[in-house]
């Protein structure tokens, strides 16, 4: 399916001036401030004053990080307990910074904490229910999992605040436990200054309460060094180097892995890292794969495999593209990657279930379609992996996201896409320990496309806690789940909960699971 464009999009020249505004009022070097030299300050006077954060990173089971910035140095604390005004553990960083870190360590696995940060003697931030972090859950448990997913949204604009509201609206009953971004998180150069307006000014109530995970855009990567790991990206993100959120250490924070639950989630850099087959981030990649034992793998980077939006395929005007394709793609198929996600483009593209297109566009044959449908439960029905683990080449589904901060391009239509579309907007995904249920969530609060992945035998939907017996409390279960407007309660997987859910859960207990 092909949307027309919208009167949303924009221009190249519309693309350039997004950040020359900043630039120009602010002739400031392209490498972050975050390491300049600070002005001392006395801690505890009274004249801090947060200017960045706080925001939460590199969450693990037992851990997370917390950062803030001030506007003058003073030491670090971090105060924490189990509800607002009941903060009964505390740590200090006594060194005087105005670029704040503090790692939490020794928590519980899937807990909510609330916090305040501020210093030894000045709380500036917290100690209400606005600001509280979550563990992740232990590695390979099955629990339900809620990811955003953003691409190219650093616009800082109205397009981009439209696209967080409506994703707020949505989630309020349900927030999301991961945050990913597809890059290009700060145009036009991904600046220190670009990324306060553009991220910290416009997520602030998100990034204290969710670690967001980012990948490398082209436009975030004018401002950096990959090699030498220097520049706003990795002075302002803390990822892990040495696999202390699950995988195997990447050695760099331009390319990373980590598990949630029974997730497996890899970052590649396809905006500046060696992208050679024997270099290191695929040989990294390579490890990783092999290594991991979840149930769920998704793959998320820049530059997508497949796209005829805003950036083609082809090998002349897009050499990232092509080669994610010919070198990346057949190693994850071969680990049995489930979900591969790319911004770039200025659009949403999201494909049939497919296994083995690593050409163009025009090479794409009718053997690499698993699934023809629509994928969605309503329709043709869900794509179908039979096992129930990570098993090689049984299908995965390819989507461009790179639609949250704006619009281009003039046509889509690659023939590899199942819906295509020129609308603002993000996704949301909610991942049981069998079904993978997703959205695309336009800025209008509207749901343009939703899919489903199941895998292995398929639970019956009546015996909601499974324990085998249709009763009761399957009933009370289900009506507990419909009413808190949980995504378990979602039947038939369209990301809204109707009529026609009871209708389908009825209708099976009534007749009794196969």
């Amino acid at each position: 399916m092909i949307n027309h464009p919208s009167t949303k999009r924009t221009t190249p020249c519309m693309l350039l001036c997004i950040g020359l505004t900043t630039l120009m009022a602010q002739a400031q070097p392209l490498l972050s401030t975050a390491h300049r030299p600070v002005t001392p300050g006395t801690p505890g006077r009274g004249i801090a004053s947060i200017t960045r954060g706080p925001y939460l990173q590199l969450g693990t089971p037992s851990s997370m990080i917390l950062r803030w910035r001030t506007d003058v140095a003073t030491d670090s604390q971090v105060m924490w307990g189990s509800a607002p005004g009941q903060l009964t553990e505390s740590l200090t960083d006594p060194a005087l910074t105005t670029e704040h870190e503090v790692m939490l360590t020794g928590l519980t696995p899937g807990t909510r904490y609330f916090y305040s940060v501020g210093s030894s003697v000045q709380v500036l931030a917290g100690n209400d229910p606005a600001h509280h972090l979550t563990t992740s859950p232990p590695a390979g448990s099955d629990e339900s999992v809620r990811v955003w997913v953003i691409g190219d949204s650093g616009t800082g604009d109205d397009n981009a605040r439209a696209v967080r509201d409506a994703y707020l609206q949505y989630a309020q009953p349900a927030p999301a436990d991961v945050w990913l971004t597809l890059g290009d998180n700060a145009y036009l150069l991904g600046t220190d200054s670009e990324h306060q307006l553009k991220l910290f000014d416009m997520y602030p109530s998100i990034l204290r309460t969710t670690p967001i995970w980012p990948s490398i855009g082209n436009h975030d990567a004018f401002s950096i060094d990959q090699e030498t790991q220097t520049g706003p990206f990795f002075d302002i993100f803390l990822l892990p180097t040495q696999g202390q959120a699950g995988g195997v250490a990447s050695g760099t924070e331009a390319y990373y892995s980590f598990d949630y639950a029974n997730i497996h989630f890899i970052c590649l850099d396809t905006s500046g890292s060696d992208r050679s087959i024997d270099g290191p981030m695929l040989t990294w990649l390579a490890q990783d794969l092999q290594a991991t034992q979840q149930r769920w793998l998704i793959a998320f980077f820049h530059h997508p495999p497949y796209s005829f939006g805003h950036n083609s395929d082809s090998e002349e005007h897009e050499p990232a593209m092509f080669q994610v394709r010919e070198r990346v793609l057949p190693m994850l198929e071969s680990a049995g990657v489930d979900l591969v996600l790319g911004g770039h483009s200025h659009s949403y593209e999201r494909s049939y279930f497919l296994n083995g297109h690593y050409g163009l566009s025009s090479s794409l044959e009718p053997s690499m379609i698993l699934d023809e449908g629509d994928g969605q439960i309503t329709g043709t029905g869900a794509y179908h992996k039979p096992s129930a683990g990570l098993v090689p080449n049984e299908g995965a589904v390819f989507v461009v996201a790179g639609s949250s901060g704006l619009l281009t391009g003039d046509t889509l239509g690659h023939p590899a896409m199942q819906n295509s579309r020129f609308d603002l907007g993000s996704m949301v995904i909610d991942i049981f320990p069998h079904r993978l249920d997703a959205i695309f969530l336009t800025d209008t609060g509207v749901i343009g496309d939703h899919f489903v992945i199941t895998k292995g035998p398929q639970p019956c939907i009546a015996d909601v806690n499974r324990d085998g017996v249709l009763d009761f409390f399957d009933v009370s279960t289900y009506i507990t789940a419909y009413t808190a407007q949980t995504p378990a309660a979602d039947l038939d997987g369209n990301g809204t909960l109707n009529f026609f859910d009871i209708s389908m859960f009825l209708t099976v207990f009534s007749q009794g699971c196969p």
